[in-house]
């Protein structure tokens, strides 16, 4: 299965349901800790091949960096590394501060 690519709000709508994906932040300790989603996994992009068999592949992930673009490059990984349940979440941790949690800070 490709990548699915979907909106924060979408995403948010999924966390709240009956299963969530498990959201994974694939930025640095220092933006994760300018602003980051509650409950949210931090596994820096440049660790993910060496944290990868901490994860289920059997699990939905939700990717997330901040704007979209190392999200996908993570989600891509996954799945060329036998993760089917993968989501990019659109536009990072800045669209969802602007579309989901304003109290997020931006930068």
């Amino acid at each position: 299965m490709a990548l699915e690519y979907l909106s924060p709000s979408d995403v948010a709508a999924l966390c709240a349901g009956d299963a969530p994906p498990v959201i994974i932040d694939v930025r640095e300790q220092w933006e994760y800790d300018i602003a980051h989603i509650a409950g949210s996994v931090l596994i820096p992009l440049s660790t993910l091949p060496e944290r990868v068999g901490t994860l289920d592949p059997s699990r939905r992930y939700a990717m997330l960096c901040h704007h979209g673009m190392r999200s996908e490059m993570a989600g891509n990984w996954l799945t060329q590394h036998g993760f089917a349940q993968l989501i990019n979440i659109d536009g990072g941790i800045d669209a969802w501060s602007v579309e989901v949690d304003p109290s997020l800070p931006r930068y």
